[in-house]
Formats: structure tokens, sequence, C-alpha cells
């Protein structure tokens, strides 16, 4: 296929910058509004029990590329992304684990008239300077429990960066989609997501809240790495504790999917 856009300049006349990436999808649905092209980055410093992606952890075992190859793939769907009412998704792994390459790759998106996503689980959240959060129209945030008890025993970090990140969106007006994982017998207690759904609600920037309910599709990648999957034992939640939890998070005004 031929690029019809000119080549891809980096800002501010720097050259590209290197990063690793894990996988690209160009028909995403569930990563923001629209079809979106959504770019799996490498390296993440979260060890979540269920991480689906544990192939994306450690950076050096994606493929290094640069910002302006990147881009280049991005130009060939931009046309088509517009007329889908999408855009870019960052995802990962984490993306602010390599700030430079998602700060180049945003700006780049931006030149290309593309509406901007970025997941995270926003314990990187300084990393994420001003200019970087400039080129942002959406952050899907990862809040993965509410009690630094239960954050600590499922992602192995703490989870005051997190929610301080989210309150400095708050202050930049960044619109975010919180997403939240719900696990039978570790995220469903119901005094937590009441505390969550309050603190959410005062944010006043959350547009949407989308209950996800955890599953083991990604399971056998932790066989394949010769590692130990620690919720084998562990069911989807019923139907009516996803229901419960949704109403909990719209009893705060909030909509919640």
């Amino acid at each position: 296929m031929t690029n019809a856009y000119p080549p891809i300049r980096p800002p501010n006349g720097l050259g590209p910058v290197s990063g690793w990436i894990h996988s690209v999808e160009t028909g995403g649905t569930v990563d923001g509004p629209g079809i979106r092209y959504v770019l799996f980055m490498s390296g993440c410093p979260l060890r979540c029990l269920y991480c689906h992606n544990p192939d994306t952890q450690h950076m050096h075992d994606g493929t290094r590329t640069t910002s302006t190859e990147v881009l280049e793939d991005i130009a060939l769907y931009a046309t088509f992304l517009q007329r889908a009412h999408g855009g870019l998704t960052l995802s990962g792994g984490e993306p602010l684990v390599q700030p430079e390459f998602t700060a180049a790759i945003l700006r780049g998106a931006k030149a290309l008239g593309l509406h901007t996503a970025l997941d995270t689980s926003g314990f990187l959240g300084n990393h994420a300077d001003d200019h970087l959060l400039e080129d942002v129209d959406l952050v899907l945030l990862d809040i993965k429990a509410f009690s630094e008890k239960t954050y600590r025993h499922l992602t192995g970090v703490p989870l005051r960066p997190t929610l301080e990140f989210a309150e400095r969106l708050a202050g930049l007006n960044k619109r975010i989609w919180l997403r939240y994982v719900l696990v039978p017998n570790l995220t469903d207690d119901a005094a937590e997501i009441d505390g969550l759904a309050e603190f959410v609600a005062g944010l006043g920037v959350v547009d949407r809240v989308d209950v996800l309910p955890f599953h083991k599709m990604g399971e056998h990648k932790w066989k394949a790495l010769g590692r130990k999957y620690m919720l084998t034992d562990t069911e989807p939640p019923s139907r009516e504790l996803v229901e419960r939890v949704r109403k909990q998070f719209q009893a705060q005004g909030l909509r919640a999917d």
C-alpha cells in the first residue's frame, strides 16, 4: 500500500524517538470512541494477578522501532479513522514507561488530525508532563482497587500515585473513562466500591465507568512464560454481581456499563 501522506516529521525538528512495542490492532472498538488504531506498548511496572498480557511486562521483550515508523503506519489509516469517529489509543503494557516515545507518537497523531486516548494505570502519572497531556483527548484510567491493602496485593505497587494522577487530570479538565475489573473475592467489596464511586464522581470529568468482568483468557500466556497463574480457581463474576457494582457507580450519578 502506498502512503499518500508526506513523511512524518518529529516535533520541534528532533530526530525520531526510539521505543518498544508489543503489537497493533487496527480495528479496535473497545478502547475509546469509534474505531481505533490501538498500539500496545511494551513495559509495565505493575504485576497484576489477573494480567492478560504478561508478555508485555518487560519492555525489551517487544519490538524496537521509532516514532517515525509508527506514525507512518498510523497515517495509512488516518482518513478511515476520522470517518469512523475513532482515532489512536496507546495501550500496553503501560505507555508511560516510555514517556518520550509516547509523547512523540501523540504529537504526530494530533498532527494527523486524530482523536487520541491514553490507556494507563496512572501509577506512572508523574511521567506524563503537561506537554504530553496536551495531546491527549481521553484517558482510559484503570483504578484497580480502592484500598491500599487490596491494591498492593493485586498489583504489587501503591495506590496513591494513581489517585493523585486522577486528581491532576481533573484539574486539567481531561476527560476520563474509568475501567474497573471486577474479580470475585478480590475487587468486589461493596464498601471499597462505594468509596471508589464517590471519589470518581467527585472528579467531575468521568464520562463513563466500564465494569469489566474478570476472565482467564490470558492464563495460557502465564503458562507459556513458565509462570504460575494465581487465579486459576477464580470464576468470572455472576451477572447479579456485575449489575450490583454497576448500580453502585450509578448511585453516584455516573454512567456505568
